[in-house]
């Protein structure tokens, strides 16, 4: 007996479903809607604001992503029930942020998903570490030693990732960044 693929209404609910379990699993158990207290109504809206600011930056970060790919804000419009010129100002670069006044922090760019483990390796030998990462840049941190980079496709919990020495230093939907200090002293040039 073969079953049909599920409708895209039947993805969303699953989708609804999955997400109410997440927020109500946390440290309290809920029951009936009935039996809440003041305290379990605020810890519900509490959790679910959380997952709400969780889920905004995945879809921020989803869209930059579409971008890099090469995703015309046309279609990412249509994808999202916005206007090409409605997503663009709802998901593009804000104004661009003014470079930092501390010397040890930069960001690398602009850098894509084909050229950017290359910067990062030439960085990394240099001293200088993602810490963030977003559309086509990496905020970066200089430091007295060598650094190595790997991106994985984030599939799993972050701490799968966290062997050997290795530490998340971004997370860009759908990438993970681990960072891992050599040891080695900093090149200089």
């Amino acid at each position: 007996m073969s079953h049909a693929a599920p409708t895209e209404p039947e993805r969303g609910q699953d989708l609804l479903a999955q997400l109410g379990r997440v927020i109500v699993g946390g440290e309290q158990e809920l029951s009936s809607a009935e039996t809440l207290t003041p305290e379990a109504h605020l810890w519900l809206v509490r959790r679910s604001a959380e997952a709400h600011g969780a889920t905004a930056d995945l879809l921020q970060q989803a869209v930059g992503s579409a971008r890099a790919a090469g995703v015309s804000w046309a279609r990412l419009g249509e994808e999202l029930g916005l206007s090409r010129q409605g997503a663009q100002q709802r998901f593009g670069p804000a104004t661009e942020v003014a470079d930092d006044a501390d010397e040890d922090v930069r960001w690398l760019g602009p850098v894509t998903a084909v050229d950017e483990m290359g910067e990062l390796q030439l960085a990394g030998e240099l001293g200088w570490h993602t810490v963030e990462a977003g559309m086509f840049r990496h905020r970066m941190v200089r430091t007295a030693t060598q650094w190595e980079h790997r991106r994985v496709v984030w599939t799993r919990p972050a701490r799968h990732y966290l062997t050997d020495g290795w530490e998340v230093g971004a997370r860009a939907f759908p990438w993970l960044y681990l960072v891992r200090d050599t040891g080695r002293s900093a090149a200089t040039g």
